[in-house]
């Protein structure tokens, strides 16, 4: 253990203490490590996750409003979603009771593949009740994320950028001119959204495969309906992106429209993942989103030679 996990063991020792005064700490195991988040689990029951965010009054801010949208989301979820135990506003620090199942990233990919369906369509229901909740019920609690399609674009230009030299060959040619294309018309009408619903943030049970609960409500936000959807597509494949619009049950959007704005997300997503997983040495990302090329950046069709 380096001195640095070592500290942060220290850390997560000390607030727990402080707030749980007569919890005896058994043990302290590292979860993992996200885009916004590091978590620990303590004694196989209590998950105490720390924000990255680097500026002490924004991180201040980040934990107390997940709180708040934790305790809105309990009452609209068709799935289990955390309920804070304990947050610590000047550390970015937010305790609750672990909920049953393990993350969908953790599990192995040809059993994912399998059950990737039925897992999205579970995904899409709560999709639906989602965005199916007034605007004006959570807009002094949520931002707005909607923004321009250019932008989306360019960021992932940058991400590409950093790991270009990771990606297969055959998948370049496809990423490029993606990249150099115009890009769509992203117009809708925003909904309230988890807006990070990648499978590191889904809980399954490893022996039925029902989905037992979806983590990490950080980046909750008011968004393009098709945001989480184009992360089922990135993580699950095209089948299963299908089974999640089709379980979608609302009018307020065309599915194929729908579907449409959610490859564009899927195809700009991609490439953050793929950095973090390379700088934080997770396989577990670098392999998934390699794997995602293959449906999201299809290598051309060989050309036919002519016999004429």
């Amino acid at each position: 253990m380096t001195s640095r996990s070592r500290d942060r063991v220290a850390d997560v020792r000390r607030v727990v203490a402080t707030h749980m005064r007569d919890y005896r700490i058994e043990s302290v195991v590292p979860l993992g490590e996200g885009l916004d988040n590091v978590a620990y689990e303590i004694n196989g029951e209590l998950i105490v996750r720390f924000g990255k965010e680097p500026d002490p009054a924004r991180r201040t801010a980040l934990v107390g409003r997940e709180a708040r949208v934790l305790a809105a989301v309990a009452d609209i979820s068709p799935l289990p979603v955390p309920e804070p135990t304990f947050t610590d506003a000047e550390q970015g620090c937010m305790a609750y009771r672990k909920l049953p199942g393990a993350p969908l990233l953790d599990m192995p990919w040809h059993r994912r593949s399998l059950h990737g369906t039925s897992i999205a369509a579970t995904l899409g229901e709560l999709l639906t009740a989602l965005h199916a909740v007034p605007v004006d019920r959570l807009a002094d609690l949520v931002d707005a994320d909607h923004r321009p399609p250019a932008e989306w674009r360019d960021e992932a230009a940058e991400h590409y950028a950093a790991v270009a030299g990771q990606v297969p060959a055959a998948h370049r040619g496809s990423v490029e001119a993606f990249l150099a294309a115009a890009p769509p018309d992203l117009e809708c009408t925003p909904t309230f959204s988890h807006n990070d619903l990648g499978i590191e943030h889904v809980l399954v049970d490893p022996v039925s495969w029902r989905v037992t609960g979806v983590i990490d409500w950080s980046d909750a936000a008011l968004v393009d309906p098709a945001r989480d959807f184009g992360l089922l597509y990135r993580d699950l494949g095209p089948a299963a992106a299908r089974a999640a619009v089709n379980s979608c049950r609302t009018e307020a959007d065309d599915p194929t429209a729908l579907g449409e704005r959610a490859v564009f997300y899927a195809r700009c997503s991609v490439f953050e993942d793929l950095a973090h997983g390379i700088e934080t040495e997770q396989d577990k990302y670098v392999d998934k989103s390699l794997a995602a090329m293959e449906w999201l950046f299809p290598p051309p069709a060989p050309r036919r030679l002519s016999c004429d």
